[in-house]
């Protein structure tokens, strides 16, 4: 198994900056695609940033210019840094990662989540 664990969420004023980390953890042979995604309450999960093996990055557009998703420099870990955070920026953010296992069977491992809230 391959487990993903986020760090880093908490409150945060409106226009102040946030970094999440996530790493995962287990059997893994490769890691592809990487990802951020964020609920808020009733709402569904949306994707906010996401970044390739081969760093190619796509961002929502309500964070572009705000949000950058970098790899680490452990083949498990990613980073969502997000500045100027807004109101509706607050929700639970949740990381996942896709890849092969040594057993070479695909993995698709989501996080417990963090909350993000920006709150004056």
């Amino acid at each position: 198994q391959v487990q993903v664990a986020e760090s880093g969420g908490g409150l945060v004023q409106p226009g102040g900056s946030l970094r999440l980390s996530c790493a995962a953890s287990g059997s893994m042979f490769t890691v592809n695609d990487m990802g951020w995604y964020r609920q808020a309450p009733g709402k569904q999960r949306e994707l906010v940033a996401a970044i390739t093996s081969g760093s190619r990055t796509n961002y929502a557009d309500s964070v572009k210019g705000r949000f950058t998703i970098s790899r680490g420099n452990a083949k498990n870990t990613v980073y969502l840094q997000m500045n100027s955070l807004k109101p509706e920026d607050t929700a639970v953010y949740y990381c996942n990662q896709r890849g092969l296992r040594h057993d070479l069977i695909k993995y698709d491992s989501w996080g417990q989540g963090t909350q993000v809230t920006v709150s004056s």
